[in-house]
């Protein structure tokens, strides 16, 4: 009986487990007093504070651990007294860590460690193997308290003793534990990419092994890494996973932490009432435990209401000593880092309420961050030292301020691995991006203004990708998408469920996904676009950078040699006429609309493209002339296929996520036609016709179509290709971008396999649907299909935003292509084939144009 609730117990299943272990408990009492019936009494005893003290409180815990070591008491063979009370004094270390007291749960582990380490100096540590596995519990459980503490060198050394162990005594069963351990110290060391990759090593393991209880715990871990870096989405995802088995095996604590990062998630997205709502429930289960990490939910919610108020304008004196009372509490229980940020908080708030002095005094009290303290503290910090910078009058210490918090989250993000980690960190940057950019705009200075939108916007394409071995395991979790995604469509077609596919079909994204994110890092950096690098880069064309700040929408006009600044207005009516353009754009595209039907959609799109015109373009008339065009969106801007606005009809416009990016693409060269991909997907009506223009138009093109245009002979051939056509049907996704994708005879090619080509093609031409939609992140992070091939190394993409008719997008192309061949630039070419019917070949030329 005792067994199987030790087993229950180790699953997390702990009222199954005290049931099983009071059982046992009723059964030994019936036993003849003995040194045996002691030792398994005692046994039960310690398991039994475990499990109590996760559903019943600290209180009951201790009675129990009391017991145990009264049983013990009566036992005369020092070694068995030796094992029985280190496993006493490991279990109520591990409980009061649990109860959200670290340091002192150090204190009983190394009680511990201490006693056991005679035993094994004298007779080495593989002759007693209970001993040795409770040892290597104990480094694991010790590892955890001293991360708790951000001691973080000594709980590596601990943890990595553990794993030595475990692998030199095959102790398989305890070595994802210490490896999901150790991953936790990386995350708390700012090594975000490395506790990525050891939580996914030992989810492979409660996978195989069949264990939901402990991947549920692994989840939630993996989520903070997640929030950490800025994924609040997938955060989200992992939690809502985790969440019902933590509920059906009737978790205490976990359950609370879910609800915790829940409101963390929310509180980075913006969502301060959902995320008071969440961290108050929180902490009102956590508190009902009895356990301290209350405060950690508290300074959720604190910091949400902190938020709510500054934006209102009503901060209360209540509020502010609220702030302080829990920087007390925190550092009193060794929260240092957490300490310090409620103290930010109460420095913050009263440098909203004008009390300058108050909040210098606060910050006296918060030092430089340690090696330890996480990105978003040192965020914050920087962002209260510029706001009180900024009040006293300077803006010039503001600014610098701004800038080397700036610096180092691109440092961090330096060391990242794949394009969605890359991207997800802008959002820790945000709020002192939007100060930086405000003050400059109020300066008006243009070309201050360029600098610092090159240093706030579009990081992710600064990278010069690197170039990586082969993934076997990535490359198999994709071709595992593909297959999933051909069945779901077959299955669909003829009527069968799809549910169950539908399922394995989100794991597997998920997994490829994740894989990506602790690989290799991104790419080496490039240096920010300096403006007279620009300028010399454009010649005779201009540079259009829009910028959203305090609701306002401006422009940077960079041509004839100089940068100019332009104020448009409210940035609300072109932001949502840019929305609506695209949604008329959209059901302008089947190609046999009826006239009528045509007429209105018609009418609707002119309008929007008309009122963007007048917004954006003609107040800009005196600048641009009648030059070529580098357009720098952002937000909804994105979206717009210029060539449909009145004055830009006809004129060639190119489209780059930044300065920095276009100059990198515009400095790679002109892109030549020696090596021609033509590529056709299934389903086109006129996709065969289009292709044999273009076969005839380039003699020397590989043409795949048919049942040779599968998923790896395209990407075969993409690799190094000069010129690729693909004329495919293919849909952008819009909550996890890098699986957008084209349909190819054998299923979806995802945007997730283009961005490590070895050599990316130079110039890629896709007549295909949305592939030119991004999710925007903030910062104007764009990630989609198109986005990831720029991304990638890829100089020009053609691509639609919107969905595009099968009959208007042939014809396009046959004239992009006629015009190419004719020497025509990527731009002027797709100028030219869009001015004969913009609304119905909305194509962008992104890149360098």
């Amino acid at each position: 009986m005792y067994e199987r609730g030790w087993a229950e117990q180790a699953k997390f299943r702990f009222p199954l487990a005290t049931r099983l272990l009071k059982r046992a408990l009723v059964r030994s009492e019936r036993a003849d007093p003995s040194p045996e019936r002691a030792a398994i009494r005692a046994r039960i005893f310690y398991t039994l504070g475990l499990c109590q003290g996760e559903t019943s409180g600290m209180e009951f815990a201790v009675e129990a651990f009391d017991s145990a070591r009264q049983e013990i008491e009566t036992i005369e063979d020092t070694s068995t007294r030796t094992l029985l009370s280190a496993s006493v004094d490991h279990n109520q270390g591990l409980m009061v860590m649990r109860m959200g007291q670290p340091e002192l749960a150090v204190e009983w582990f190394t009680r511990f460690i201490d006693s056991v380490q005679g035993d094994f100096d004298q007779n080495g540590a593989g002759e007693n193997r209970a001993l040795l596995q409770v040892l290597v519990n104990t480094l694991l459980n010790r590892g955890f308290a001293l991360a708790a503490v951000r001691r973080s060198e000594q709980a590596i050394a601990d943890l990595e003793r553990g794993i030595r162990l475990a692998r030199e005594h095959e102790l398989a069963h305890l070595y994802p534990f210490l490896v999901h351990a150790s991953g936790n110290v990386h995350k708390q060391s700012g090594e975000l990419a490395e506790a990525l990759r050891r939580y996914e090593e030992a989810e492979r393991i409660f996978r195989a092994d069949d264990q939901p209880a402990l991947l549920a715990r692994l989840q939630l871990d993996q989520a903070e890494a997640m929030l950490m870096i800025g994924l609040s989405d997938e955060a989200g995802e992992h939690l809502d996973q985790a969440l019902p088995v933590m509920r059906k095996e009737k978790f205490g604590q976990e359950i609370a932490e879910v609800e915790m990062f829940r409101a963390s998630a929310a509180l980075l997205d913006g969502q301060f009432d959902l995320a008071r709502r969440m961290a108050k429930r929180s902490e009102r289960k956590l508190v009902r435990r009895g356990s301290t990490w209350w405060m950690m939910a508290g300074l959720i919610e604190l910091w949400a209401h902190g938020r709510h108020a500054m934006r209102t304008k009503r901060i209360s004196n209540a509020l502010v000593q609220k702030a302080l009372t829990l920087s007390a509490e925190l550092s009193a229980n060794h929260l240092v880092d957490e300490s310090r940020l409620a103290l930010l908080l109460a420095a913050r708030l009263e440098i909203r309420r004008g009390r300058l002095a108050d909040a210098e005094e606060l910050l006296e009290k918060v030092p430089g961050p340690r090696a330890v303290t996480p990105l978003d503290h040192r965020m914050q910090r920087r962002l209260v030292l510029a706001e009180l910078a900024l009040a006293k009058g300077s803006r010039r210490a503001a600014l610098a301020h701004a800038r080397k918090a700036l610096d180092e989250l691109g440092r961090v993000r330096d060391q990242l691995g794949g394009l969605e980690l890359v991207s997800a960190t802008a959002v820790h940057g945000r709020e002192l991006s939007e100060l930086a950019i405000k003050l400059v705009l109020e300066d008006a200075d243009a070309r201050r203004l360029f600098a610092w939108l090159e240093r706030t916007r579009a990081q992710t394409y600064r990278y010069e990708p690197l170039e990586t071995s082969d993934n076997n395991e990535v490359a198999e979790r994709i071709a595992e998408v593909r297959n999933l995604s051909w069945a779901i469509l077959r299955h669909g077609l003829s009527g069968q469920p799809t549910a169950e596919l539908r399922g394995k079909l989100v794991k597997a994204q998920r997994e490829a996904n994740r894989l990506g994110w602790h690989s290799q890092r991104w790419g080496k950096p490039r240096p920010v676009a300096d403006l007279g690098e620009v300028v010399a880069e454009l010649d005779q064309k201009a540079m259009v950078s829009f910028v959203v700040s305090d609701g306002e929408m401006a422009a940077v006009v960079v041509a004839g040699g100089r940068a100019s600044l332009v104020r448009l207005g409210h940035a609300a009516e072109a932001l949502e006429s840019a929305q609506k353009l695209h949604f008329d754009l959209n059901a302008l595209a089947p190609d046999h609309l009826p006239p009528a039907l045509v007429q209105v959609i018609g009418s609707s799109a002119h309008r929007q493209a008309d009122r963007l015109d007048e917004l954006l373009i003609k107040p800009l008339a005196h600048l641009i002339g009648d030059r070529e065009l580098v357009v720098v969106p952002t937000g909804t801007l994105y979206a717009v296929p210029w060539g449909v606005l009145p004055s830009l009809h006809g004129r060639p416009v190119a489209t780059a996520p930044s300065a920095t990016a276009w100059l990198a693409a515009a400095q790679a060269g002109t892109p030549k036609t020696d090596r021609v991909l033509v590529v056709r997907g299934p389903g086109l009506l006129f996709g065969q016709g289009e292709i044999d223009r273009l076969a005839v138009q380039h003699e020397k093109a590989t043409v795949l179509s048919g049942d040779k245009a599968t998923a790896a002979e395209v990407l075969t051939h993409l690799d190094g290709a000069d010129l690729v056509h693909v004329a495919a049907h293919g849909e952008h996704e819009t909550e996890n971008a890098l699986f957008s994708r084209l349909e190819l005879v054998d299923g979806p090619l995802f945007a997730h396999e283009l961005g490590r080509l070895r050599k990316p093609p130079a110039h890629v031409v896709l007549a295909a649907c949305e592939l030119a939609l991004n999710r925007i992140r903030p910062g104007d992070e764009a990630l989609g299909f198109a986005g990831a091939m720029l991304a990638g190394g890829t100089r020009t993409v053609v691509a639609a935003a919107s969905k595009v008719g099968d009959e208007a997008s042939a014809a396009a192309m046959a004239d992009y292509h006629r015009a190419l061949i004719a020497g025509a630039a990527p731009a002027v070419a797709l100028a030219e084939a869009m001015a004969k019917d913009p609304f119905r070949r909305p194509f962008l030329c992104l890149g360098s144009g």
